[in-house]
């Protein structure tokens, strides 16, 4: 058997309330709650699968700030092994209601909502990304390297 991880990206925004863009979806016949999150595509630039998942899930454009860090997990429900590229934005425009098949609603939510949703959330991944936004990690966008515009 080939072991085949799976690259996805997520992204923090916060907005000047303190809360946190988040997403309310069905997944594994539950409701849960993520950042704006999904696969990267083929040949699709990450910056470019950061940007089109908060668009496609939330209805928001955003605007990329920082590079938070590459987390790794693997989902104990299906085995796979995730390698999540987490971003931090800003929020540039709310320009469509139309939201992504399994999305049921985008919701600003404060860090205190998000930490009691407990098992709502759809990893562990969600709330350590947010906790290390907190704690002030962050890295340039260009720590990350597309090789169509590597030199």
């Amino acid at each position: 058997m080939t072991w085949t991880p799976h690259a996805t990206v997520a992204v923090i925004v916060e907005d000047q309330a303190g809360r946190f863009l988040m997403v309310e979806e069905f997944s594994g016949g539950k409701v849960v709650f993520n950042q704006p999150a999904g696969h990267v595509e083929e040949d699709e630039a990450i910056l470019d699968a950061v940007r089109r998942e908060a668009l496609e899930e939330t209805g928001w454009e955003i605007d990329p700030v920082h590079f938070l860090g590459i987390y790794t997990y693997k989902a104990p429900a299906n085995g796979v092994t995730y390698y999540r590229f987490c971003y931090v934005a800003r929020a540039a425009a709310k320009i469509s209601d139309d939201l992504d098949d399994g999305i049921i609603a985008a919701h600003w939510l404060t860090l205190d909502e998000i930490r009691g949703l407990g098992e709502k959330l759809r990893s562990p991944l969600v709330l350590q990304c947010i906790e290390d936004y907190r704690n002030g990690r962050q890295y340039p966008l260009d720590v990350v390297v597309d090789s169509k515009t590597a030199c």
